[in-house]
């Protein structure tokens, strides 16, 4: 019976929370629904489970609406311990979302919203966002295309959005560690303060806010990235120290990573250039528009990235990696405004874009040899949620991460034990892509 349950806004997002546990010696996986989670925990024994809903760009009541089913899955199962996992930049309806689960976990519960992720430069001071020495505004993410961030003052974002009055406890009290922030929490709770904002700087100001929420008793909603969520369960003795999860290798040989790269990013592009330097990493460009035409077309142009790897892969020797990329070449496409011009709903042509991608790797997978493939590579949520419908996997065990908020996991299912790798769009330095070919390489020798 798993004792700590966490409700992801997307599934890179759980992945993320995921790890850290798995990483301290909880078995954890990651359902990419409440119902996949309901059909599947039966047969697995786990100590941790994360639910991701997919929810991040969805209007208030329907991203309510997933929460609420997630938390009612947990419950269900057991999960005594629970967590609102959060983008560490901020980027969604965090505030309606957090009301959804504390009104179902209970009248005495109270959200403890700690947005710091020390280990990826992600720091809150005096209630305000930092990421990497940047201010969260001037950052790209204040650009996103979909959920872009407008407000850095974290407590002001959260009272836009939650029913329930927002206090701060900062870094002064923090700083003087477990009894200053056990004191300014409890003040903040008498001041009628249900979502409560806590800075931090290092990972040792986060153990110090888990250590007081413990000593509180109170029945606390993690509000988090997932650095807090790790650390409650630390002091609460359910998870050991923290360790690098690796298998003793050696890699594979002679097997290709399948990479699908959903995300527009800068970062991403540049990652993705610096790893088709090298001559065994071979990119196959995908239309954008073909996908987005749908019908016949997308099928034909699936088809023909298809049949391009499924070549490669007959070779002597095979490519180490083969990319599959609709954004990193020619002009950036305004999706809106392709949405519009095709009479779509909203964020359709996204979808259809993601969509061919995930069909590109799935049907690769079922034409060739099992053997041939090392592992998948997604990034961005949304592309490594088509990857895996298109495999008809809807769960995944979570191990390790390659660098922080880029994980690694095994498929279960059909094609259970296959080593995938998800990150989003704006992680990584540039050389990250050729890390996570080299991780997956190795990853595929996991006898276990």
């Amino acid at each position: 019976m798993p004792l700590i349950g966490v409700v992801a806004d997307d599934l890179t997002g759980a992945t993320t929370t995921g790890v850290l546990l798995a990483r301290s010696g909880a078995k954890t996986v990651a359902y990419f629904s409440a119902e996949a989670a309901l059909r599947e925990e039966r047969d697995l024994k786990l100590d941790a489970i994360v639910i991701s809903t997919n929810s991040r760009a969805l209007p208030k009541g329907k991203a309510q609406g997933f929460v609420h089913d997630a938390t009612v899955a947990m419950k269900k199962m057991g999960v005594r311990y629970f967590t609102k996992r959060i983008d560490t930049t901020l980027r969604g309806g965090i505030g309606f979302e957090i009301d959804s689960m504390l009104d179902e976990i209970g009248e005495d519960s109270v959200a403890v919203v700690v947005p710091a992720m020390p280990q990826s430069r992600r720091i809150v001071v005096g209630g305000y966002s930092v990421i990497d020495g940047t201010a969260l505004i001037r950052t790209p993410v204040a650009q996103d295309v979909r959920t872009p961030v407008t407000e850095n003052y974290v407590p002001r974002l959260l009272a836009a959005q939650t029913a329930h009055r927002v206090g701060l406890v900062e870094l002064e009290d923090v700083l003087n560690g477990e009894k200053a922030i056990l004191t300014a929490l409890d003040k903040k709770r008498k001041e009628g303060c249900r979502v409560i904002v806590v800075d931090a700087i290092s990972i040792d100001d986060v153990t110090e806010i888990a250590k007081a929420c413990v000593a509180l008793g109170w029945n606390v909603l993690a509000v988090d990235p997932g650095p807090f969520t790790s650390k409650l369960a630390y002091v609460r003795g359910l998870i050991q120290e923290e360790k690098p999860n690796i298998p003793a290798g050696p890699p594979v040989e002679n097997r290709t990573v399948l990479i699908a790269a959903g995300s527009a990013t800068s970062v991403t592009k540049k990652q993705m250039e610096v790893l088709t330097s090298d001559e065994r990493n071979v990119r196959i460009p995908v239309d954008p528009k073909l996908l987005i035409e749908g019908g016949r077309t997308a099928v034909d142009e699936v088809n023909r990235a298809v049949d391009a790897a499924c070549i490669l892969l007959e070779q002597y020797e095979q490519p180490r990696s083969i990319l599959f990329e609709t954004a990193l070449h020619g002009i950036l496409l305004n999706l809106d405004e392709e949405d519009r011009k095709h009479g779509y709903e909203q964020g359709t042509a996204a979808n259809q874009i993601n969509a061919g991608l995930g069909m590109i790797i799935s049907r690769i997978m079922a034409r060739v040899s099992r053997d041939k493939i090392a592992g998948i590579y997604a990034t961005g949520g949304d592309t490594m949620v088509n990857v895996c419908a298109m495999l008809g996997v809807e769960c995944l065990e979570v191990l390790d991460y390659v660098i922080p908020q880029t994980d690694i996991g095994r498929l279960i299912g059909e094609y259970g034990g296959m080593p995938i790798v998800g990150k989003g769009g704006l992680t990584g330095t540039n050389s990250s892509a050729i890390e996570i070919v080299d991780r997956l390489m190795l990853e595929a020798s996991r006898k276990e």
